[in-house]
């Protein structure tokens, strides 16, 4: 496993405080999209809770449902997606809503004031044609009724906090702006309305090595002085390890282990989280052998019976092939979805 990962994971502390609010419960989700060759199941069961200021990774290889899931909690999922069941429940001081039943006035107010989320591909979610200025302004005026004066104070503000300077960023077009501060700059947007909770879809994916920690340095600094929650969608697991509280694994659309970052980590219960942090290389050039994972993930209109993952697992049984498999809690803060969750900790001697 990658020295970076676990320097990471040591210096992050990992657990969040048992009395803090729940501010999102997603329970027993699912997410289908329908197509010419049957339902895709991108996303089934998907249960958690997000709490006051927590930041929640989702990891899992492409195709697993991280960011069907993410864009479900805003609502913002294709045309050809449904949600057949599941609850998203929304908690704000003494305010409850559930998240799936929202009208379109309502739900509009709640992206972005409530909940605002990063897109991946910041060149994308930038209009080409209007200055950061402009997008500033529209992005307020979308949802509230605002002087630009004050929308220019704030935005000046967030884009201090963002590292950025606001005298040319904000009257600069998005091309003229390199990666990294276009990735900035749609942070410091998200952050307009003082929103509780922010999604952030591969934050720095397409950012050179220098442009990625200075994006996670202004994340971290952000979440301390602001308080907002995080939700955030990542195949890197150095990142995970660096911002996460607590890491959800999600292989073929489900949860299959979720805890907080240092359990996850260094006490990884499922086989396919362990074999994720296994493909990890170090930084400091030693000898120690990359365990690649077998084979590809599961095509989700046709799973395999029993444990999707067990065509590639190395703890695979007979009873993986047929079994259903429940969620099972390994500790009071650790949940994992694996019949043979005690032999991937090293609990059951051979």
């Amino acid at each position: 496993m990658g020295d970076t990962v676990m320097n990471h994971v040591a210096s992050s502390g990992g657990d969040i405080a048992n009395t803090a609010d729940v501010v999102l419960s997603v329970k027993d989700l699912w997410i289908e999209y329908l197509t010419s060759r049957g339902p895709v199941r991108a996303v089934r069961g998907a249960t958690f809770d997000l709490h006051q200021g927590e930041s929640l990774a989702l990891i899992g290889e492409s195709g697993s449902g991280k960011t069907t899931l993410g864009l479900s909690l805003i609502r913002l999922l294709p045309h050809t997606a449904r949600i057949p069941q599941g609850q998203i429940t929304y908690r704000r001081k003494d305010r409850t809503s559930e998240v799936l039943s929202l009208g379109a006035e309502d739900m509009r107010r709640f992206r972005w004031e409530e909940c605002a989320m990063v897109f991946q591909g910041a060149q994308n979610a930038l209009n080409p044609v209007l200055t950061i200025r402009d997008q500033f302004v529209d992005t307020v005026q979308a949802h509230r009724r605002q002087g630009q004066r004050q929308i220019h104070e704030r935005a000046e503000e967030l884009l201090r906090l963002v590292q950025l300077e606001p005298d040319r960023v904000l009257r600069a077009y998005p091309h003229e702006l390199s990666g990294g501060m276009r990735q900035r700059v749609l942070i410091a947007m998200s952050l307009l309305l003082q929103p509780q909770i922010l999604i952030l879809d591969e934050p720095t994916t397409a950012l050179d090595i220098l442009t990625q920690r200075a994006v996670i340095d202004v994340l971290r600094r952000l979440k301390e002085q602001l308080g907002f929650a995080t939700i955030f969608v990542s195949h890197d697991l150095s990142l995970a390890a660096e911002l996460a509280d607590r890491v959800a694994t999600m292989y073929a659309g489900r949860i299959v282990e979720l805890g907080p970052v240092d359990d996850i980590f260094y006490r990884s219960a499922h086989p396919y989280t362990k074999a994720l942090l296994e493909a990890v290389p170090t930084v400091v050039g030693n000898d120690e052998k990359l365990i690649s994972i077998p084979g590809s993930p599961p095509d989700l209109r046709n799973l395999p019976e029993g444990c999707p993952f067990h065509p590639r697992c190395a703890f695979v049984e007979d009873r993986c092939r047929t079994s259903d498999v429940p969620v099972e809690w390994v500790s009071n803060r650790q949940e994992v979805a694996c019949l043979r969750w005690r032999d991937v900790r090293g609990e059951v001697k051979s």
